[in-house]
C-alpha cells in the first residue's frame, strides 16, 4: 500500500492535511529524515502504516476558557490538549501558558514528546497542551481563577492512568498547584494526576533541576564517547529559567566553565566565568523577584548584550536552554568557526533544521532536545512512580536514577546513531531508538 513512502512525499501529504502548522511541519520533517529509511528496510512498519499513525495524534481538545479578573472584566482564552501516543504509557506532556501557544506548537511538542518519553525507558505517552494565556503582570487571584476554569474544562480527559499533564513554559509551582486544587475539588479523589507538584502533597525531589542536570549529563557522555569531559570547557548557555540555572550549576559542578546566560532581552557575557555564588544570586532574581538578565552585568560588572543571543562568543559548548529556533544556520557557523565542538539542546527544538545541518556537516557533537532534554520529563516519571506507591525517594537516589536514565539514553542513541567515520548522528539515534520502542508496541495491538 505504501511502496511509494518516501521523505518528500510523506511530507507532502503531511502539508496538505495540517496546513499552517510550520512548527509541527518541522518537527515531523526532522524524524522523517532518518525514520523513513529506517522504515523501508524494515518492511512490516510501512506495511502498518506506523508512521502515518504516529503523526496523526490519537485525540486533539480545544476549549474556552473563561475567567473574570480582577478589575470584574470578563477574558476568554483558548484551551488545549494534544493526547499524541499512549502506546508504551499513560499520555504525559507539560502544559504551557503563553500569547503565542498554538495548535501547530502544541502538535510539534507532543509530537517530540513520543519519543522523549520512549527513550527514557519508561511507561509514558505522549501529550502536550496549554493556552493563550500570559501569566506575565496577573496577580495571584488572577492566575488561580484562570487555572480553575482551565482545569474544569480538562479535567474529564486526564487521569493518572490516563493523561498526567506537567509544567511548562508559564506553569510552574504555583499554577500547578491551583490546577491540582481544582482537580481535586471536582473529582473528589486525591491522586497522581499532575507532575511538578509541591513536595507537601506528593511531588518529588529535583523536579526543578532535573531538565537541567540531565542536559549536562547528556553532554558529559557525549564527550566521554570521544574520550573526553566537561572539565576546563567553556560553556555559553542561552536562557536564565530552571532549565538554563540547573544545566548551569551541573556544569559547574562537572568542571565546566559557564560564561552566559540570556532572557528575551538580550544576554549577558562573564569572561570570568560563573560560581555558586553567583547562580544563586540569578536563582533570586528569575524565580523570587522575576527580574531581567541585565541586572547581573550592573551588579557584577560584566557585559550585556541588548536584542542578542550568544552564539558569537568563542566556547567549546553550546546549550540553548530558552526556546524552540532560537540557533539557526548563521548561528551554527559562528559556533563552527569559534571552535565549539558540541551543542545539547536544553530547550525543545532551538535549533533550525539548517542549524541542525551545519553543526553535522562540521561533525559537531549535536544532542537533539528529545534526548538531551528528557531528564525533565524522566523525573516527571519518577513523581509518577512514588505516587502510585504512596512513598518518596531522596533527592540523592532520584539523582541516580536521573544519571542513569541519562546514560542509558546516550548509549541507546549512540547504537543507532552510529556511522562508518566513528561519526555519532544522535538526531539519527534518537529519531530510531524511540520510534522502535513506540512502533513495536503499536503493531502489538493491530490495527487500533
Amino acid at each position: 500500500m505504501y511502496e511509494d513512502l518516501s521523505v518528500e512525499r510523506f511530507m507532502s501529504g503531511l502539508r496538505k492535511r495540517n496546513p499552517n502548522e510550520p512548527e509541527f511541519h518541522q518537527a515531523v520533517h526532522e524524524v522523517a529524515q532518518s525514520v523513513i529509511p529506517f522504515i523501508l528496510d524494515n518492511p512490516r512498519y510501512q506495511d502498518a502504516a506506523i508512521i502515518q499513525r504516529m503523526t496523526e495524534p490519537n485525540r486533539t481538545l480545544m476549549f474556552r476558557v473563561v475567567w473574570e479578573d480582577d478589575n470584574g472584566n470578563i477574558r476568554v482564552n483558548r484551551g488545549y490538549r494534544v493526547q499524541f501516543n499512549n502506546a508504551i504509557g499513560p499520555y504525559k506532556g507539560g502544559l504551557r501558558f503563553h500569547p503565542s501557544v498554538n495548535l501547530s506548537i502544541l502538535k510539534f511538542l507532543g509530537f517530540e514528546q513520543t519519543f522523549k518519553n520512549s527513550l527514557t525507558t519508561l511507561p509514558m505517552g505522549a501529550a502536550k497542551g496549554g493556552a493563550d494565556f500570559n501569566p506575565k503582570g496577573k496577580s495571584d487571584r488572577e492566575v488561580m481563577r484562570f487555572c480553575q476554569s482551565f482545569m474544569t474544562a480538562l479535567y474529564r480527559h486526564i487521569g493518572p492512568n490516563v493523561d498526567v499533564p506537567a509544567g511548562d513554559i508559564g506553569v510552574g509551582a504555583r499554577e500547578i498547584s491551583y490546577l491540582f486544587g481544582q482537580y481535586k475539588r471536582l473529582t473528589n479523589e486525591f491522586s497522581g494526576v499532575l507532575t511538578g507538584k509541591a513536595l507537601e502533597f506528593g511531588g518529588s525531589l529535583i523536579r526543578t533541576e532535573a531538565t537541567g542536570y540531565g542536559n549536562a549529563y547528556f553532554m558529559e557522555e557525549m564527550l566521554k564517547q570521544r574520550g573526553d569531559s566537561m572539565i576546563g570547557k567553556t560553556c555559553v548557555i542561552s536562557g536564565s529559567g530552571n532549565v538554563a540555572i540547573y544545566c548551569a550549576e551541573k556544569i559547574l559542578q562537572l568542571g565546566g566553565k559557564v560564561v552566559t546566560l540570556s532572557d528575551s532581552s538580550g544576554y549577558i557575557h562573564d569572561p570570568d566565568g560563573m560560581d555558586t555564588e553567583k547562580l544563586d544570586w540569578v536563582k533570586d532574581l528569575k524565580v523570587k523577584r522575576r527580574g531581567r538578565i541585565s541586572e547581573y552585568a550592573e551588579k557584577f560588572g560584566c557585559d550585556y548584550f541588548a536584542g542578542k543571543r550568544p552564539w558569537d562568543v568563542p566556547c567549546d559548548l553550546a546549550f540553548p536552554c530558552a526556546t524552540q529556533n532560537e540557533l539557526d544556520g548563521d548561528d551554527a557557523k559562528v559556533l563552527a568557526s569559534n571552535g565549539c565542538i558540541g551543542v545539547s539542546e536544553g530547550a525543545n527544538m532551538p535549533t533550525t533544521l539548517e542549524g541542525i545541518d551545519v553543526l553535522q556537516k562540521n561533525r559537531m557533537l549535536y544532542g537533539p532536545g528529545k534526548a538531551a532534554n528528557a531528564g525533565g520529563v524522566a523525573v516527571s516519571g519518577l513523581e509518577m512512580t512514588q505516587n502510585s506507591i504512596r512513598m518518596a525517594w531522596t533527592a540523592e537516589e532520584l539523582e541516580r536514577r536521573l544519571h542513569n536514565i541519562m546514560v542509558g539514553i546516550h548509549a541507546q542513541c549512540a547504537q543507532h546513531g552510529a556511522e562508518d567515520d566513528d561519526y555519532i548522528d544522535y538526531v539519527k539515534g534518537a529519531n530510531i531508538a524511540g520510534f522502535i520502542k513506540v512502533a513495536d508496541a503499536m503493531l502489538a495491538y493491530g490495527v487500533v
